[in-house]
């Protein structure tokens, strides 16, 4: 579990398991890694989008302390760091560095990383079915108070379909709220 109260520890580590999934990618490098376990989620996630219509890419992957460090500071660069920090996580600190998350989109470029993309049809599947491969939507809709980032549709984060089926049957929209940990708005 990595939040804003969370850092990884070490800030540097990387996944010993990363591996590129079977999906349909629209980016590259380590931004095109996993890690095996959810790779092969995401594999079965894709497949049954696609059986379903529906066109699911991996926009961004596993992000290294490095990546996370130039991603941060150029959102520090343009927007200054309070709003950096409601957009983008401080190295050490990126569900991105562990390898179970990524972000998602349709292919098609429109609404990309934008709140708008809540309407695309791979993110409504998505919000409506990634729990039945074990995703959640990291960060939903008015609950930045909780997790610290503003809307993210397009980022799902693997926690297995157990406790991702217990999260949407019980009503529990967040991580923190999930596991019983206090909100992390901002970095202590």
């Amino acid at each position: 579990m990595v939040n804003k109260h969370r850092p990884l520890s070490p800030a540097t580590f990387v996944p010993p398991d990363l591996v590129r999934p079977g999906v349909r990618l629209v980016t590259s490098g380590e931004a095109a890694l996993l890690n095996s376990t959810t790779a092969a989620a995401a594999e079965r996630m894709f497949a049954a989008a696609a059986a379903a219509g529906v066109i699911i890419t991996l926009a961004s992957g596993y992000r290294s302390f490095a990546t996370q460090k130039v991603t941060y500071s150029g959102w520090v660069r343009a927007q200054g760091q309070a709003a950096a920090d409601t957009a983008s996580a401080r190295p050490g600190y990126s569900e991105h560095q562990t390898g179970w998350a990524f972000d998602i989109g349709d292919g098609s470029g429109a609404d990309a990383f934008q709140p708008n993309f809540r309407s695309r049809p791979a993110a409504l599947w998505a919000a409506a079915q990634a729990h039945r491969f074990g995703f959640v939507v990291r960060y939903p809709w008015t609950f930045h108070e909780i997790t610290g980032y503003f809307y993210e549709p397009w980022h799902l984060r693997y926690i297995g379909i157990e406790a991702a089926t217990d999260m949407l049957s019980r009503g529990i929209a967040t991580l923190e709220q999930y596991f019983g940990l206090e909100a992390a708005p901002g970095y202590r």
